[in-house]
């Protein structure tokens, strides 16, 4: 079983819980365990929120350029017994010590990418220049019992 979806999303707080609903949705209709979907959930939600708060850019495109300054995209991938889930936008991109290493928890500011590694299997973080940061995140799904969408 193979699910994807993608979103195109302004960068405004009503588009977290947007988000977040449409993959509680997906993954409630494929039958995957409600804890690991809360999880995902969670992780997915502080993602978004870091896109809306710092993911612009600070300056006006070029000419003939998109403005995506007000803009984040989210990807999520179910695919056999695992989710994959990206978030990417246009800002300024991580600091070099987060994508290079987890920040500490008790830090003032970096403590929602430290809960998505957390709560995922797997994380990463990265920075296209010019063009944003990307994080992405995996967990191996469980299934329900009654699913009907079970990995095969």
């Amino acid at each position: 079983m193979s699910i994807w979806w993608s979103l195109h999303l302004r960068r405004e707080a009503a588009s977290v819980p947007l988000a977040r609903r449409l993959l509680l949705g997906t993954m409630e209709t494929a039958g995957v365990d409600p804890d690991i979907s809360f999880d995902l959930s969670v992780a997915l939600s502080e993602a978004c929120a870091n896109a809306v708060e710092h993911g612009g850019r600070e300056a006006a495109p070029r000419a003939g350029a998109p403005d995506e300054t007000g803009a984040y995209q989210v990807t999520a991938y179910l695919d056999g017994d695992r989710c994959r889930i990206e978030v990417s936008d246009s800002g300024p991109g991580f600091p070099a010590a987060t994508v290079a290493r987890r920040r500490p928890c008790l830090a003032e500011h970096g403590r929602g990418l430290h809960l998505i590694a957390e709560l995922a299997d797997h994380v990463r973080f990265r920075n296209r220049p010019g063009r944003g940061a990307v994080v992405s995140f995996d967990k191996m799904l469980k299934w329900r019992d009654d699913a009907l969408l079970k990995a095969s």
